[in-house]
């Protein structure tokens, strides 16, 4: 597969790096052709590399219309909890969609979905600051090895 690039830059240092995606349902196109690919509806995310699963906000189950899958113990900012987990699809700013993702709920503001290392070990992922200016670049798949002590 050809690798699928994406970059976001800030006019100024960020202190979270926050893209739009897209989430529907789980859908895997290959178990059931006859059926049509549940809407994808457009959410704010958050990418953070401190979290090994991704999230979504009660809001995304809402309007998505989901059903738990199970449960799942989760460490957060305010302890540990017990929150339910779901299968959804989630398509990334490139298009690229990663297909029957568990999530876990989380409760969110101003953000609707986390995510997490579950996505972001599938690519390519690299910050940059210069001149004041802040990238975030992307790729899926993975095709380089990006190592800044080589050019030393």
């Amino acid at each position: 597969m050809k690798s699928v690039p994406f970059s976001c830059t800030f006019n100024s240092a960020i202190g979270s790096i926050i893209t739009d995606c897209k989430v529907s349902d789980e859908f895997d196109a290959a178990a059931t052709p006859d059926l049509p690919h549940p809407e994808f509806i457009a959410f704010k995310a958050i990418w953070d590399t401190g979290a090994m699963r991704s999230s979504i906000s009660t809001d995304v189950v809402k309007k998505l219309g989901l059903k738990p899958y199970g449960f799942a113990k989760v460490f957060h900012a305010d302890g540990v909890s017990m929150q339910n987990t779901y299968f959804v699809n989630v398509l990334l700013p490139n298009g690229i969609e990663v297909k029957t993702l568990l999530v876990t709920e989380a409760k969110m503001t101003d953000i609707d979905v986390l995510i997490g290392m579950d996505i972001i070990t599938l690519c390519d992922f690299a910050l940059t600051s210069s001149n004041g200016m802040t990238k975030f670049s992307f790729q899926v798949p993975s095709s380089t090895d990006i190592d800044f002590t080589k050019e030393l």
